[in-house]
């Protein structure tokens, strides 16, 4: 059987498309392929995927990609931490924390705030447990820190941050008809739109509008004519 396999990196939400292919590809299952952000690129090259879900920044060697939406950047820290007690904080704020980098983040610093760690955690999920254990803060996308989310963590907005965005990825010389289709539904196309109708439906023709016949027309009013004769006058 045909389906379309969508692989998705931590924090990214493909569940909210899957009614809308289910509406329009009734025959063709969508298959969720979980992934993690350093293999998404290299899923979609091998075939593993149709498409992929991923991150900025992306290595498009022969890739498609078109961005879907831009993510707020939060730092997280210890519930009980001085920025806990602010709404939202900037990087000026960071300068006496040690703020931790793991390898597969996906926020692009031209300098990374704070001061360093004295090494690189291997992912996000071991960041999460080094600020749990008071070793330092994270600075991630927001989806990543709800994802990870714990009862002794909190995050605040980072306003002057760097922002990673989300894209969709797929084969550079596969942009096939089902994959036109999911293209249409994450743009948020109607299913008439010319590129986000289901491709197996044939599109109805319209009947041809013959012009209206001409029509005869009434005769020319007259605008002249002999003058009306008065009633003549009586002898007297």
């Amino acid at each position: 059987m045909t389906s379309f396999r969508l692989a998705y990196v931590p924090g990214a939400t493909p569940a909210k498309w899957v009614r809308t292919w289910s509406e329009r590809q009734p025959g063709v299952p969508l298959e969720l392929v979980p992934v993690a952000a350093a293999d998404a690129t290299d899923l979609v090259r091998s075939r593993g995927a149709d498409a992929a879900l991923l991150r900025s920044p992306i290595d498009r060697d022969g890739l498609h990609a078109i961005p879907l939406y831009t993510e707020t950047t939060v730092v997280v820290v210890a519930k009980d931490h001085l920025v806990a007690a602010a709404d939202e904080v900037s990087t000026a704020d960071l300068a006496d924390e040690v703020v931790l980098q793991p390898l597969d983040d996906t926020i692009e610093w031209p300098s990374l705030p704070g001061r360093p760690a004295l090494s690189r955690p291997e992912t996000t999920a071991d960041a999460i447990e080094l600020v749990a254990a008071g070793v330092g803060v994270l600075v991630v996308p927001q989806s990543l820190a709800r994802l990870h989310h714990r009862r002794d963590l909190t995050y605040r907005t980072l306003t002057d941050a760097p922002q990673s965005s989300v894209a969709l990825s797929w084969l550079e010389d596969e942009t096939t008809d089902l994959m036109e289709t999911f293209i249409g539904i994450v743009r948020g196309r109607t299913v008439n739109s010319t590129r986000g109708r289901p491709p197996a439906a044939e599109e109805r023709k319209r009947p041809e509008r013959k012009p209206p016949a001409k029509s005869a027309g009434k005769p020319a009013r007259r605008t002249g004519g002999a003058p009306k004769r008065g009633k003549p006058r009586r002898k007297s």
